[in-house]
């Protein structure tokens, strides 16, 4: 059961895209440490599993029976159809974690209109968890046999926040590194839960801030959606309203501005 946004169509793309995580679940969570999973190397030197292959072409079969005129960007299988209606897909993410037997992986399922993601879906079978929205209209998630719905925090000073950053490797990378350090020094709390369990995080009210680089639209756009529809913001790390910037800034919103000025100013 879900909350029924006021929309009629966004409704139904809400109720198809949590079927889709339905049928994803279906194809990932009996892979999950499995002791025959299938595990090569992309061109890119990433891993995937036979399990990202069947759960992205399990969601793409419904995507083909159930919305022919939509498009779709998935990453494994990339892209194709109509781009102003466009599903976007990351069949796992956090395969890394998946191929180690290491529960904070999940499916990202989006629905892009024009552009910009405004239903999304992230399904983590492993922890039983599932989180959804619609920007403008609420998110929730699951437990207690129900739903919830979740909000951001409004803490409004550095000193509260709670901030996830990934990986330290990948800030230096993105050359970074002195700003991921002026945020440590600055905020209560800094962890990297990594991946899309740390934007679910944000969008329950549980941490301020998570930033990351070197991402594709199918890596946030999913994340992009819940945490608007939290009441967060989500912006490229320059604060730019761009998914393709190839960088990832959310926030509880009332700091947006604050973590963008503190990380301008360590990078002078």
């Amino acid at each position: 059961m879900t909350p029924s946004p006021a929309n009629s169509s966004l409704d139904a793309d809400l109720e198809l895209a949590l079927r889709l995580a339905d049928a994803a679940d279906a194809q990932s969570l009996p892979r999950f440490d499995a002791a025959d999973l299938e595990v090569s190397l992309k061109a890119d030197r990433s891993h995937v599993t036979d399990a990202d292959l069947a759960t992205e072409r399990a969601i793409r079969d419904l995507l083909a029976a159930e919305r022919p005129d939509d498009g779709i960007l998935g990453e494994e299988f990339g892209a194709g159809g109509d781009t102003h209606r466009q599903w976007i897909i990351d069949p796992i993410d956090g395969t890394a974690n998946f191929l180690r037997g290491v529960p904070l992986w999940g499916t990202m399922i989006s629905l892009a209109i024009g552009g910009v993601p405004t239903v999304g879906v992230v399904s983590m079978p492993a922890l039983g968890r599932r989180w959804w929205g619609v920007v403008g209209r609420g998110a929730w998630t699951n437990g207690d046999g129900g739903y919830r719905p979740i909000q951001v925090s409004q803490a409004a000073s550095l000193d509260e926040a709670s901030v996830s950053f990934q990986s330290i490797t990948q800030w230096a990378d993105a050359g970074h590194l002195p700003e991921l350090l002026a945020l440590a020094e600055r905020v209560w709390r800094d962890r990297a839960y990594g991946d899309v369990y740390s934007y679910m995080l944000l969008a329950e009210g549980r941490l301020e801030m998570v930033a990351e680089f070197d991402v594709k639209e199918y890596d946030i756009a999913a994340a992009v959606a819940i945490v608007r529809a939290a009441g967060g913001r989500f912006t490229a790390f320059d604060g730019s309203d761009s998914i393709t910037d190839r960088s990832a800034l959310a926030t509880n919103g009332v700091l947006h501005d604050a973590v963008l000025e503190l990380t301008r100013s360590a990078a002078s």
